[in-house]
């Protein structure tokens, strides 16, 4: 059980990388963003990469030979939703006339849910490296990573809000083009490594 518990914390920080650095984007474009919203925030990356992972345990267990068709194209689908929605942030920040206002930059729950599916589809791969486990140790794994998942972006969400606070009008662009890097980062590790 220890070990479980060590390689679920692991597991858990690993996956949440890209997730902070989206809620680090995401506080940084909107530094008005209130607390429950925050946890919001939180809440959704936590839920898709605890969910991700038991999706590829599931698939281990049940339909593996699809599971693996379907793994070349996780950088692609990455790439264009992260790519998409840091593209949208830059054109907003750019159009937004709001003088260092929150108004223009309000993350709605639609662009949060293709956040959190585009950086924790990687983490499907991660049902293969659990396969072994039961399904009592695999809620076990993902509760842990959800947790971890939230108390680090919730962190992130906070220092970007503190940084987006003093960079005012450009931080939209720097969120956007954070959220443009971790895809091709994503994209260029699922092709080339």
């Amino acid at each position: 059980m220890p070990t479980l518990i060590f390689n679920s914390i692991l597991l858990g920080i690993g996956l949440a990388m890209d997730a902070f650095s989206v809620s680090l984007a995401n506080g940084l474009n909107e530094p008005c963003m209130s607390k429950k919203k925050i946890c919001g925030v939180a809440g959704t990356f936590a839920v898709f990469q605890a969910i991700m992972p038991l999706i590829g345990w599931l698939c281990v267990h049940t339909v593996v030979q699809y599971f693996t068709a379907f793994e070349s194209f996780i950088p692609w689908i990455a790439l264009v939703l992260l790519g998409f929605i840091g593209g949208k942030m830059i054109y907003e920040s750019a159009t937004c006339k709001e003088e260092g206002g929150c108004e223009c930059k309000k993350l709605g729950i639609g662009a949060l849910i293709v956040q959190g599916i585009a950086t924790s589809i990687d983490a499907l791969s991660v049902g293969f490296t659990i396969s072994d486990y039961d399904l009592t140790k695999a809620l076990l794994c993902a509760a842990i990573i959800a947790i971890l998942t939230f108390a680090i972006c919730f962190a992130g969400v906070i220092i970007g809000k503190r940084a987006g606070t003093k960079l005012a009008g450009k931080a939209g662009y720097l969120g956007g083009i954070i959220l443009i890097i971790i895809g091709l980062e994503i994209f260029i590790k699922g092709i080339f490594f």
